[in-house]
């Protein structure tokens, strides 16, 4: 079959997209570690031959990996063509996470793979799993005061971990040999691996009945009707300028805002996004790899307009400029541990601040944006081993033109939820004692913002060290057109009974924790959208009801008398 009419370029979109479907379900099922098994902290995708631009991405991916993952596997195909990497040979798999090349933060470790066709490398398969522990100076790898990359952890260049199929044994001595709980990695291992196998397999079956000429040419054809589709969309935006600014709490070293400035600049079909005047590169690990600044333009801009198909041509209208001079251009060896999961949901945050000017209806007030990175390593001695706890959360979405912000939505960058305390207790010494609604932490607006979570958590057995890389502890999400910000993020650490509060509000490491002592968290609610004096008096009265406000809360924040039931 050498056609390609309508109904097969459709079913040859979605076919392609259930292969990536299928690798994101088979990796979370057959990984050991909750943050990939239940947390769904990874993503697959296709990938071009030629230069690595995205064919087509999981559904259930994470969408900052969607620009990601396409620069790493270009970074792949150019090492190899210039002799730094190993040639490949069918059953080869690399592995890489090297933040500089084209990646995000440490704990991300990414598979790449080529699929062969009569010989020929016909594509590239690549995927990401967040690693809860790659070494480096603090268990998790979120290291809140360091001050280069090596106090992170194992940074990984591509290198292959399977050479035809099998495991290089003496590369995995080498990753085992730098990362605690190192036995408990082969699951994560496999698991990776056999996402892309069973792509490989799925997509074959599509080429053996489509054949070859067919799907390459439905590839192309669904890479330009995604750009036509998202030139069409941004001409509805009127021509200008639109400016925003959004802050990163401190990095964590120096206890002082970094500012993101952003420009976009709405010509034609096409966006512009100018960095101009963003804070210098920083001394703490809060500094993005440039990888993570175009993926997190892009995820943006997909929130925006979902409609369109997840390929390399929705990104051609979209010009970024690099942000040379600033932190959203890290060079080594500058540390980068909260790019990925804090920086980039910034960087979205200014997008949505700039874009709500220009598309009211369309955008919302800032979500929580932030991933509550928490983690917890140490040791059981009821089981005798140590372990690495890592811990993500949701928080409250921003208000819209339509309707309230949704509440312990999960992160801006992808669609990671909160594992279920019943596997965290199972599976570490700790005993949440609290997970609830943190009632009264969206921002009001006619449009209130969502609410985030509260959790407290107690270290039953042993001794542990905690260590938090957040954000918007200073600040929190921005309301849009009127509303309110929404609350802060929220730390608090009890230590034989005292209250410990990180000087800087959302990040610190290496505090040392045994048995009774805990931790407690309040997530960011999201902004308010409008002025929260047009709110509906009846939602107002139905938020107090429920107990999200107080009967004074509501009169200070919405101007309305409303009883509690």
């Amino acid at each position: 079959m050498t056609g390609l009419d309508a109904i097969t370029l459709s079913v040859l979109q979605a076919a392609l997209q259930q292969v990536c479907d299928e690798m994101d379900l088979t990796f979370s099922r057959a990984a050991f570690s909750p943050v990939i098994a239940e947390a769904n902290d990874r993503s697959d995708g296709i990938y071009s031959a030629v230069d690595g631009s995205l064919i087509a991405q999981g559904s259930q991916g994470l969408p900052v990996f969607v620009g990601v993952m396409q620069y790493s596997t270009k970074t792949v195909i150019e090492m190899i063509a210039d002799g730094r990497c190993l040639a490949p040979e069918p059953g080869d798999i690399y592995i890489v996470n090297d933040p500089y090349l084209g990646g995000t933060h440490l704990m991300d470790v990414r598979f790449v793979m080529p699929v062969y066709r009569a010989g020929k490398i016909f594509c590239w398969l690549s995927n990401t799993g967040h690693w809860p522990d790659i070494g480096g100076s603090v268990p998790g790898g979120f290291s809140a005061s360091a001050t280069a990359v090596e106090q992170e952890g194992l940074r990984l260049p591509p290198v292959k971990l399977f050479k035809k199929g099998v495991l290089d044994p003496e590369i995995y001595a080498i990753i085992c040999s730098n990362i605690r709980v190192a036995d408990q990695r082969i699951g994560d291992i496999r698991a990776q691996a056999a996402a892309l196998l069973i792509g490989q397999d799925r997509l074959n079956g599509i080429l053996d009945r489509y054949g070859d000429e067919t799907v390459t040419k439905a590839i192309a054809e669904l890479r330009r009707r995604a750009a036509e589709q998202m030139r069409a969309n941004i001409s509805a935006i009127p021509d200008g300028t639109y400016r925003s600014k959004a802050f990163v709490d401190s990095d964590g070293v120096v206890n002082e805002p970094l500012t993101i400035a952003l420009a976009v600049e709405k010509k034609g079909d096409a966006l512009t996004f100018d960095f101009t005047g963003s804070s210098k590169p920083c001394a703490g690990p809060m500094n993005s790899v440039l990888a993570t600044t175009l993926s997190s333009v892009y995820l943006a801009m997909r929130h925006i307009f979902p409609d369109v198909p997840i390929s390399a041509g929705a990104f051609e209208p979209l010009e970024v400029k690099r942000p040379e001079g600033t932190f959203l251009d890290a060079k080594y060896p500058r540390p980068v541990s909260g790019c990925a999961a804090e920086v980039s949901q910034r960087i979205a945050e200014a997008v949505f601040a700039a874009m709500v000017q220009a598309l009211p209806d369309k955008v919302t007030a800032a979500p929580a944006g932030s991933s509550g990175n928490f983690a917890l390593g140490g040791s059981d001695p009821a089981r005798g081993r140590d372990y690495v706890m890592y811990q993500i959360s949701g928080g409250g979405y921003g208000g819209n033109s339509a309707h309230d912000g949704l509440t312990n939505g999960c992160s801006t960058i992808g669609i990671s939820k909160s594992p279920p305390v019943e596997i965290m207790e199972q599976a570490f010494p700790v005993l949440y004692r609290h997970y609830a609604l943190r009632e009264g932490s969206g921002g009001a607006g006619k449009h209130r913002g969502g609410f985030g979570l509260a959790y407290e958590v107690e270290i039953l057995r042993g001794e542990a060290r905690a260590s938090f890389v957040m954000d918007h502890g200073r600040f929190g999400p921005q309301g849009a057109l009127g509303g309110e910000d929404g609350q802060p993020n929220s730390v608090t650490v009890f230590r034989d009974g005292e209250e410990h509060i990180p000087p800087h509000l959302s990040k610190e490491q290496d505090i040392p924790l045994k048995a009774g002592d805990r931790v407690r968290v309040g997530t960011p609610g999201g902004g308010g959208y409008g002025d929260p004096r047009e709110r509906d008096p009846k939602l107002v009265a139905r938020d107090v009801q429920l107990g999200y406000y107080t009967a004074e809360q509501a009169k200070d924040l919405f101007g309305t008398e409303a009883q509690a039931s």
